[in-house]
């Protein structure tokens, strides 16, 4: 046996366990920390648990309040008004006649109902393009290679929505990219107008929201075993069936997630109807944004009209949330 250093077996005779090692620290961080502000704040916060715990829940729900609540409540105040902005010296005064003006002209529900139809086939459009990628990215693709096909998934993504739908123009003009290639090939005489209209503005729409499908899904698909699609095979079932049987059903929640997203999100866009469509694609943001450009007192009917929309898009997915993924889907709305 080997023999132990005289100062080890004196320590260990004694009943002490030899010095851990202390954090060193340089000077100037070492004087930060023993200062009297550093223990007022951070210091605070290591060593008091109540005080984390109010860091980490207070600056979330503060940021929920006045990012998202705060204006929200705003807008519901400004679409009871009978004028605003309200001059000084005056008293606001509250009514319902901007919701009335909803309900009682055409103009105004028949862009909301193009709105929501637009939205609705967008949403189903968009799951029919992205599932099969997300299919092919989560169980084709080798899954060493899984975050180099997302990230060449998600580049075009980089750029703004408003460069991303100047690219769209650039590929659908008269002179566009499609149009070239088409009439190089000799399928076309003259160039096929696909700008401003619901084809244009349907394709701009789904390239700018299909990422919003494709994670959802592929991260829903990712979660499915393998072992189950093998067992499936070797039971005899064919391709359909095992897409029927497991890879729809266990992917429910994802397809849930993403068309909830597309929907929202399509509801509420503004910019490229703007860019890509025409006379007749007038959609529901854009009824409400000429509230508020005028110069007239014409804002509590323009929150009104948000306010409606917000209502109904929420309402619908909230239903559809229901409906398609159950109880516990609709709770995360």
């Amino acid at each position: 046996m080997t023999s132990l250093p005289a100062d080890t077996t004196h320590r260990a005779e004694a009943g002490a366990k030899p010095p851990a090692s202390a954090p060193r620290y340089a000077p100037g961080y070492g004087r930060l920390m023993r200062s009297p502000f550093y223990r007022a704040t951070l210091g605070l916060l290591a060593e008091n648990r109540a005080a984390r715990l109010a860091v980490f829940i207070g600056v979330p729900l503060l940021w929920i309040a006045i990012a998202h609540v705060g204006p929200i409540v705003q807008l519901v105040r400004i679409s009871l008004l009978q004028h605003y902005p309200i001059t000084d010296g005056s008293s606001p005064s509250y009514t319902v006649a901007n919701y009335w003006a909803f309900l009682s002209e055409p103009l105004y529900s028949l862009p909301l109902m193009r709105s929501v139809v637009f939205a609705f086939c967008v949403t189903l459009v968009t799951l029919i393009v992205v599932y099969p990628v997300a299919y092919y990215v989560a169980k084709i693709v080798r899954p060493q290679n899984r975050t180099r096909a997302l990230l060449l998934l998600l580049i075009p993504f980089w750029a703004g929505e408003v460069i991303r739908t100047f690219s769209v123009i650039m590929l659908l003009a008269n002179r566009g990219a499609l149009n070239v290639l088409l009439r190089e090939i000799g399928l076309i005489d003259r160039p096929i107008p696909m700008l401003y209209n619901y084809f244009s503005l349907s394709f701009g729409v789904i390239y700018l929201v299909c990422l919003y499908m494709l994670l959802p899904l592929y991260s829903a698909m990712e979660k499915i075993p393998n072992h189950l699609l093998d067992a499936a095979a070797d039971l005899g079932a064919g391709p359909f069936t095992r897409f029927g049987r497991i890879i729809l059903p266990l992917s429910k929640d994802g397809i849930v997630s993403g068309c909830s997203l597309v929907f929202l999100t399509t509801i509420g866009v503004f910019a490229t109807p703007i860019l890509l469509g025409g006379p007749s694609t007038g959609l529901f943001p854009e009824t409400i944004a000429a509230f508020f450009h005028g110069a007239s007192d014409k804002w509590p009917v323009g929150a009104a009209m948000a306010v409606v929309m917000l209502a109904a898009s929420l309402g619908l997915a909230a239903l559809f949330m229901r409906l398609v993924g159950g109880k516990r889907s609709a709770r995360f709305l």
